[in-house]
């Protein structure tokens, strides 16, 4: 090669001009790898150098095409990529970006606290059809219909494509899956959505166009499309959503080529390539809300002393994970609330991940807690340190999972009889009884509290108290609270004065 300059490209047929003296056969057009994605892939072991999408699926193409724009823009080191469940889901794998894995179809509204919270970033939400228009429709509406500064790109293939091939939102007329092997009928299940003409009614979109990875002048066009959103974004002008209708060659059963054929002329009169939306929308500004930090969200800085995160950690803290379970309407998961506030005033990490059934009221209840000087890596608590639990069925359910050494805090006034937790501390509060006699039997979480705070020593006392004060708005309320905790501390001072803690047998 007369000139050693290289011009990388999507397109071997582009040419440059770029002096008088050169021309473009001595250049060369290359395909490289853009810095945007990883060196190395690490999902799995033996398949490092490639991605794990099929042979002539869109995804890839599309991924290079983001990859491409946001290396031109110089956006790489301020992009926060969103990708929920689907064929994307791996994303987080490629891209050298910030990454946010997300639940079915919730990308969008991620995506917006993301993009609120922090607003100088790039924030991509990156969706499939079944999860973008299914799932996901009422997100991207409402997201589309604030104007977040969001850029969203749709790969639409009409098709479910990982988990089978089911009919998706956008499968076409007459198409077959395995929930339509009919074909799709417009009289049974209604006709494809068209989402970029359905978000292109709303006032507030900033950019709206479809693009077709379906042959080369096509694809380029989709390139321009992707720069473009993010430009629209980097420029603060507004909510931009590039649909990409996209092969999917193994769910269609077809071969790449006549994969990316099939885009051409059978998607594209059903979802024409248009821009349908390049605009400033017109927003009235002046009534946004406030930019709040985290600490101030939180009240972390409210008051002094009670809130200073500055402050040492309570002397006896060791890390602890808890299950906290009874009956719903027992106070389980504002208990997990309460201690999760605590150790965020004490400057711990902390988690709080509830679960509870449909019934709520009368049905069963439990939360995980975590309190650490660690970041926390998954709020999901299995096996527990501790345990509180507010009835027998919890007591049952949960002991086995409590670690040799751990602690089990029962309301009642004793174990059950044939109740055994070898190597496990048990210890059996009449918390119900307690609050009670103090005027409220809905204080026994709170009864509960005071006893876990005296005998664990996780946290302290005073912060506890400091947390109702400023949670329980009724003075009346407030103070059965404050009786309630003393009552649960005192009540095991006395039982360790007495040596009376209930214990199974087994226990060391």
């Amino acid at each position: 090669m007369a000139n050693e300059s290289v011009i990388t490209t999507m397109d071997p047929e582009l040419k440059f001009e770029l002096s008088p003296e050169v021309s473009n056969d001595e250049y060369e057009a290359v395909h490289s790898k853009s810095p945007v994605f990883y060196d190395l892939y690490e999902r799995k072991s033996e398949l490092k150098h490639q991605t794990h999408y099929c042979p002539g699926c869109g995804h890839g193409v599309a991924h290079k095409l983001i990859a491409e724009a946001l290396q031109d823009l110089g956006l790489q080191d301020k992009t926060i990529f969103v990708s929920p469940v689907g064929c994307s889901v791996f994303a987080y794998y490629y891209f050298d970006l910030g990454n946010v894995q997300v639940a079915h179809g919730r990308a969008p509204a991620c995506a917006t606290a993301i993009k609120r919270s922090c607003p100088e970033k790039i924030v991509i939400s990156y969706q499939g059809d079944g999860d973008l228009a299914a799932i996901g429709t009422a997100e991207i509406v409402h997201a589309a219909n604030r104007g977040e500064k969001i850029a969203v790109f749709f790969v639409n293939n009409g098709i479910y494509g990982m988990t089978g091939g089911q009919m998706a939102p956008t499968t076409l007329v007459g198409q077959k899956s395995t929930t339509s092997p009919w074909g799709r009928r417009p009289s049974n299940e209604g006709f494809p959505l068209h989402m970029a003409e359905l978000l292109s009614t709303l006032e507030a979109p900033a950019y709206i166009e479809r693009v077709a990875l379906s042959d080369n002048k096509n694809i380029m066009k989709a390139r321009r499309a992707i720069r473009k959103a993010l430009e629209v974004q980097r420029d603060g002008v507004g909510f931009s959503f590039v649909e990409i209708l996209s092969p999917c060659p193994t769910i269609w059963g077809k071969d790449p080529v006549e994969a990316r054929r099939w885009v051409l002329d059978k998607m594209t009169p059903t979802f024409p390539l248009n821009v349908f939306r390049d605009r400033r929308p017109d927003i009235p500004s002046g009534n946004e809300p406030p930019q709040r930090t985290v600490p101030d969200v939180l009240e972390l800085t409210a008051k002094a002393g009670a809130h200073d995160t500055s402050k040492p950690k309570h002397a006896h803290f060791k890390d602890v994970k808890m299950k906290i379970a009874g009956f719903g309407g027992q106070g389980v998961l504002l208990l997990g609330q309460l201690l999760i506030e605590m150790g965020m005033r004490e400057a711990l990490e902390v988690s709080w991940l509830p679960s509870y059934g449909p019934e709520m009221r009368s049905g069963s209840a439990h939360c995980h807690v975590c309190l650490s000087k660690e970041r926390i890596g998954s709020p999901l608590v299995s096996p527990s340190d501790v345990l509180v639990a507010m009835n027998e069925y919890s007591l049952r359910k949960f002991a086995p999972e409590v670690v040799s050494g751990g602690l089990i805090l029962y309301n009642g006034t004793s174990l059950p009889d044939d109740f055994s937790a070898p190597g496990v501390q048990a210890v059996a509060i009449p918390a119900a009884e307690i609050a009670d006699k103090l005027g409220s039997t809905k204080a026994a979480n709170i009864v509960m509290m005071g006893a876990l705070l005296e005998e664990t020593e996780c946290l302290a006392s005073t912060t506890a108290l400091s947390v109702l004060e400023d949670k329980v708005k009724k003075l009346d309320l407030l103070e059965i609270d404050r009786k309630a905790l003393t009552a649960g501390r005192l009540f095991i001072d006395d039982q360790a004065h007495f040596g009376a803690v209930n214990q199974p047998d087994g226990f060391a």
